[in-house]
Formats: structure tokens, C-alpha cells, sequence
């Protein structure tokens, strides 16, 4: 039982204790409430899982409720998408709901609220509502409209309904209390008027509820019994709470709200506005690109329904956010295509490779293993000829022993079919290499069990018959950033790191084989990662999709990059005990070095701020990180390059203050320059008992600028 209860994560623990304490279990009741104003992301799926999983744990029922109170930026499609993105993550709801169902309903309760004096028109502008309404730490002021009488108010509010007013002429305010110190309670807007069509209630209203005034009040209708959020509503939970005062009747369920910590992955958005940017701006090619965090963006990449529903598993429920590896998305799709996807062979960068002694004309079908991971997926016949296609990279004409796959004279197996030696090369008038030639040894086929077969070598290769390949179009689809936090710099657009090389296209062959696969088939590229058809192929084209690779590139360069950077910080405390200039710059070159390979922005920003301190190793790095790596001036926070300054000025280390001089000299900012002025200005005229000579000449360099 302990271990049980150790299992719960927080919600469930919630639940538990509502059905220990006397709430009845068939009156349990969830939803997931989407706006239909774009399409679902990986974010959203986790709150999927969490909710769709209640309700298989405790047999209750989860509604699908669309938000659609905005008719401004919801649409149809959105809609229909939504549903198909549910149906396929291999979840059912148990009733279709809409908040525009409940318009009539809701437009009831505004009236009684007005008529119990809990709600006025407004008749500000939004920038003077947005004055009136004071600052956290500062109370705000009362409407002058806030004491209409209740008469006045019934029939500005019947005007807004018949569409008498213009937008933004009116609004409905709940009346609570200016002063409060969760300024969401400070009269909060209940309906705007908007003269716009919606998708289902076409032109019958002018008016449309706010979001925090219809979503409770909807949970409420639905019988919901825990309303689960992401941690930006913890502050809507006293106003949730407020609408359902007004209306609350103890014989019915009262819904609760609880908040847990939505998903942020790294090296992805998921904001739909800066997604909704991505697909107007055409930096993507539609909500469904591969590239792109959708759910149905995802599933066309190949991302799988259980992969997904394991990621969400593993990664929790939790009341703390925190950045989720995008990598481990990855880990539990490999885990789940290693068990499912056929492996087959295909050739994406093709040369061809003739073997000089296999007889002309002869073509032998040998058995090729589905899947070593199931046993049940048997086994195919895949042809072997004269002539077949090899990966460019896996031949160089000169190779060194730690070169593992072929070249000239060096012994390497085809996968399931004979060792081959490399030969010679033809090439073409610019060198290019255009046809390869080796000679096969006919006693080594894969299985035979000769003396041949069973020779050790050091690589082996995939490949395809050249007179039996399918010619394909390969989609080869990396991640659509190079910043692991691309909407976190405020100095920067998210648009700055977006990936040039995220897709790249190709022409590939595969075995025959694959002959008539259809869109969703998915399949091992050996040797290359997972790949998917995707939904452009036709009769006469078929196009794959590059899932995933085989391994975590990005994971692997992420860890190198951090380890180099955190390497040469250490390297930099021998800058201070070495004795001679000449073993100084060698350590400033090789630091230099290691700062300029770095790619991560984020990295090289993060470290930039944490070696602002007053120790002096971590002063210079910082001061070599603005000399040596690619960020420019303008990507540094502006305060946080004025107190590195100030502080290597006041610096005790000679070595410091010259690096923060020398690179005042390069940025040449004036305004920076002039900022710093006086710290300028005391340094030279109260030099440090450590200054050097260099130190000197750097600073009346300096101060000859002004």
C-alpha cells in the first residue's frame, strides 16, 4: 500500500483524499478544454495524458470542451483538427461540449448579476481601464461608470446584446474590489463586444464572454469536479472561485481548480502565437510541417501515439516548472520504433560500387531479418547484383586505421551478403569520385557457415542493388532551432535561431522491397535512423521522412560544448599562476579556441552571466567570452555588461583590467564608453599598486577618445 501511495503523483493524491473525505466516486468529472485558435502542440498532449488518464484510472468521464469565446481567432479547422489529434493519441471523450452552447446560459447569469449589483457596463476606453486599474503595489480607482444604476446598466447591456454599440464602446465588469491585491479580482471584464462571425453560432451574438467569466462557469454546467490547469491560472483560482459564488448551488457539484506545471521542452516554442507566426511567415510549411511541435506535426515526422503517451508518462505531474530535455522525447520514440519498425535498407548519398568479379547478369535474392527485436517479423528476400549503391561516406580512397568501413585494399562486409575489398576508383574531370570497384570473395555469404563467412572484419555496410533500387525523395528533418531556449532572450526574435539546415532534401534509393508502402509506414533506414512515407507520396514518387537518428547528435554536441566551456574555466586560473607573457597568450589562444567552437547560445549566455562576480578568474572569462565568442555587443543584456565593466575596472588583477580595457578599445561603443566614464576616469587616476605598463598604455588610449 506504501509503495502505491508513493506512486501517486499530486492530483491523484488530491482525488484520493476528495474520495477519503466523502465525495462520491461516480460523480468524478473531467475535461480538457482547448480554444480551437490553433493546433495542438506537445504541451497541450501532456494535459491530455493527464486528464484522459484520470479518467481511465478512476472510470469517470472526460468531456472535450472546446473554449471557443473568441470568435476573432477561432476557427473550424482548428476544430476538426484538435479532434483528430485526441483520436489518434488513442483517447475518447465521453461528450463533445462547446462554451458557445452555453452563451444563453451565461448572458442569463451576467444579467442577474447585474440585477444583484455584482456587475456594471463600463464605458472607458481599454487605456483608461488600464490606468484606473493601479499597479501590484498600488490600489486602483473606481470606474465613474462603476455606480450606474442597475436599470442603466440592464439596458446597456441589452444594447451590447442586439449589437446597438460599436467594439469597444462597451464592456461588462464584474464589481468586486479595486483594491484587491490579486488585481485579476480588480473588476474584471465579463464581455466585450465583438461583431464577428463564429464558426457555430454564425452572426446570433454581438457579445462574447471572457475567458476567466465563461470557463468556470462552464466546468460548472459540465458537473466538473476537478478543473486541472497549467500554474499560469493559480492566480485566476480566486476569481474561478468568485463566478461560482454567484451562482452555486449546494445540491450540485461544486468544481474545484487545481494547477499543475505545464511541459517546456528545449530547442522548441509553444506559444501558438509564435507558432501561428511560423506558418503565416512561411517559415514552416503549414501547422503540420515535421519541423514543428503539433501534435500533427509530430505525426507526420513519425513521432508515434505510444512514444508520445510514454513521454508524458515518464516526465511527470509536478507543481514546479522545469525544462524538459527534448531529447527524451526522442529516447522513447527510438525505444518504441526499435520494437515496431521494419529494417531495410536504403542509400541516401549514393556512389556506385561495382565488384569487377561477380558474374555479369547473375542477380541471387538473399534472406534479410525484419526486425532482431521480434522474432515474429520473419524474414525478406532483398536482390544482390554486379552493381550496387554504397553511402558516399563509407568509402575514402586513403583511409586511416581508425577508418573502420572501406577503401583500397581493406576488407568490409555488405550486410547479409558477401566481403568485399576496395580495389580501385574511376573518377570524374574534377576528381569527383563516380564508381568504385571491388572484388567480392564468393566463399564469404552471410550465413553460410564456410570458414569465409565467419572472418572477422572491422566494418560492415548497407547498401542497394543499382538494378533494383526505387529512386525516392528523402526529407531529412532536424530540429527547427539552434538555441536550446530560442523565445527566451529578450535582446533577440525567436526567428533568429531558426535553423537553416532543418530540412534538407534529397534523392535516395531504397530496396524493392518497399515497392508499395503508404503513407504512416515506418521503417529503420539501417545505419540511418527511422523514417516514415509521408502523406505527399503517389504512384510514381514516394517520399520518406526522416524521424529520428539512430543516436542523439545534438544531445552528444550539447554535453561536448558545456564540458569544453566548463574545461577551458578551469584552464583560466593557470592564466594567473603562470610566470612569462608567451605562456600566458598560449592559455588566452587555447581558450579562445574553445570559446569560438562554441555554438549554443544559450550556453555562451548563461556562462556570460555567471562569471559576473568579483573573482578574478571568472571575470576574465567573461571578458574572453565577449573577445572570442560569436555573440554580438547587442546580444548581451545592457546591465550586464555595464557591471562586468565596472567591476573588472575595479578589479584587483592587472590581467583583468587590461582584457576589460582592450575590449572597451574593440566594442569602440561611445555611449558605452561614456558610461563608463567615471570608472575610467578614478582608474587612472588612482591606479592600482598592480598596474602594469601595458595597463597604462591601454587606459590613455582609452581616455584619449573623449
Amino acid at each position: 500500500m506504501a509503495s502505491e501511495e508513493k506512486s501517486l503523483h499530486f492530483i491523484e493524491q488530491i482525488i484520493e483524499d476528495s474520495i477519503a473525505t466523502g465525495f462520491p466516486q461516480n460523480k468524478l468529472r473531467f475535461r480538457f478544454p482547448p480554444e480551437p485558435n490553433g493546433y495542438l502542440h506537445i504541451g497541450h498532449a501532456k494535459s491530455i495524458c493527464l486528464n484522459f488518464g484520470l479518467g481511465l484510472k478512476y472510470n469517470a468521464p472526460v468531456n472535450l470542451r472546446f473554449d471557443d469565446t473568441n470568435p476573432a481567432k477561432e476557427e473550424q479547422e482548428y476544430v476538426d483538427a484538435i479532434k483528430e489529434d485526441l483520436q489518434w493519441l488513442g483517447f475518447k471523450w465521453a461528450e463533445e461540449r462547446y462554451a458557445s452552447d452555453y452563451f444563453q446560459q451565461l448572458y442569463d447569469w451576467a444579467v442577474d448579476m447585474i440585477k444583484k449589483g455584482k456587475a456594471y457596463v463600463d464605458s472607458q476606453s481599454s487605456e483608461e481601464m488600464a490606468a484606473q486599474k493601479g499597479t501590484p503595489s498600488q490600489a486602483g480607482t473606481n470606474s465613474p461608470y462603476r455606480n450606474r444604476s442597475i436599470e442603466e446598466n440592464l439596458a446597456l447591456f441589452e444594447g451590447m446584446k442586439k449589437g446597438d454599440f460599436k467594439e469597444g464602446t462597451h464592456v461588462l465588469r464584474a464589481k468586486i474590489d479595486m483594491a484587491s491585491s490579486n488585481m485579476l479580482m480588480r473588476d474584471p471584464l465579463m464581455y466585450r463586444i465583438l461583431h464577428r462571425h463564429h464558426h457555430r453560432t454564425a452572426n446570433d451574438w454581438c457579445i462574447y464572454p471572457m475567458y476567466d467569466f465563461a470557463h468556470g462557469e462552464s466546468d460548472y454546467i459540465e458537473q466538473i469536479s476537478h478543473s486541472i490547469c497549467t500554474l499560469e491560472f493559480v492566480m485566476h483560482r480566486e476569481l474561478y472561485d468568485w463566478f461560482l459564488d454567484q451562482i452555486y448551488d449546494e445540491s450540485t457539484v461544486r468544481p474545484h481548480q487545481y494547477e499543475f506545471a505545464r511541459l517546456n521542452l528545449n530547442y522548441t516554442v509553444m506559444s501558438k502565437r509564435k507558432l501561428l507566426q511560423l506558418v503565416q511567415d512561411k517559415v514552416v510549411n503549414g501547422w503540420d510541417d515535421p519541423r514543428m511541435p503539433t501534435i500533427s506535426g509530430l505525426r507526420r515526422r513519425g513521432y508515434t501515439a505510444a512514444a508520445i503517451r510514454k513521454f508524458c508518462e515518464t516526465i511527470g505531474v509536478a507543481k514546479r516548472e522545469n525544462i524538459i530535455n527534448i531529447s527524451l522525447l526522442d529516447f522513447c520514440l527510438r525505444e518504441d520504433l526499435n520494437k515496431t519498425a521494419a529494417r531495410v535498407m536504403a542509400v541516401l548519398d549514393p556512389v556506385k560500387l561495382t565488384i569487377s568479379n561477380y558474374p555479369d547478369g547473375e542477380v541471387e535474392w538473399l534472406d534479410a531479418e525484419n526486425n532482431q527485436e521480434d522474432e515474429s517479423a520473419g524474414f525478406r528476400k532483398v536482390p544482390f547484383s554486379k552493381t550496387i549503391w554504397i553511402e558516399r561516406e563509407d568509402f575514402l580512397e586513403e583511409a586511416s586505421a581508425k577508418f573502420f568501413r572501406l577503401t583500397i585494399g581493406k576488407e568490409v562486409r555488405l550486410k547479409n551478403a558477401y566481403l568485399i575489398k576496395g580495389e580501385s576508383v574511376i573518377k570524374d574531370e574534377n576528381g569527383q569520385i563516380i564508381e568504385i570497384i571491388a572484388s567480392y570473395d564468393a566463399d564469404s555469404k552471410s550465413g553460410s557457415g564456410t570458414e569465409a563467412s565467419k572472418r572477422k572484419v572491422s566494418g560492415t555496410l548497407h547498401w542497394v542493388s543499382a538494378e533494383h533500387a526505387i529512386e525516392t525523395e528523402v526529407r531529412l528533418y532536424d530540429r527547427l532551432f539552434l538555441d536550446e531556449a530560442p523565445d527566451s532572450h529578450t535582446e533577440k526574435s525567436f526567428l533568429d535561431f531558426i535553423n537553416p539546415n532543418s530540412l534538407q532534401i534529397t534523392k535516395g534509393y531504397v530496396e524493392p522491397s518497399l515497392k508499395e508502402v503508404q503513407p504512416g509506414d515506418q521503417f529503420q533506414f539501417q545505419r540511418l535512423g527511422y523514417f516514415i512515407v509521408d502523406k505527399d507520396t503517389t504512384a510514381s514518387k514516394i517520399v520518406f521522412n526522416k524521424t529520428v537518428g539512430l543516436k542523439d547528435s545534438w544531445d552528444e554536441k550539447g554535453k561536448s560544448e558545456e564540458n569544453s566551456l566548463n574545461n577551458a574555466l578551469k584552464d583560466i586560473n593557470k592564466y594567473f599562476k603562470v610566470n612569462t607573457r608567451e605562456e600566458r597568450i598560449a592559455i588566452r589562444k587555447n581558450i579562445g579556441a574553445t570559446i569560438a567552437g562554441i555554438s549554443n547560445y544559450s550556453l555562451l549566455q548563461n556562462s556570460f552571466k555567471k562569471n559576473i562576480n568579483n573573482n578574478k578568474s571568472s571575470l576574465l572569462f567573461a571578458q574572453l567570452l565577449i573577445k572570442y565568442a560569436f555573440l554580438q555587443f547587442s546580444d548581451y543584456n545592457k546591465e550586464d555588461i555595464m557591471k562586468l565593466f565596472s567591476m573588472s575596472l575595479k578589479s584587483e588583477s592587472t590581467f583583468v583590467r587590461s582584457r576589460a580595457l582592450l575590449n572597451l578599445a574593440i566594442l569602440d561603443n561611445a555611449a558605452f564608453l561614456v558610461a563608463l566614464q567615471p570608472e575610467l576616469e578614478n582608474l587612472q587616476n588612482n591606479p592600482p599598486k598592480s598596474t602594469s605598463e601595458r595597463e597604462t598604455e591601454f587606459l590613455e588610449n582609452l581616455m584619449n577618445k573623449f
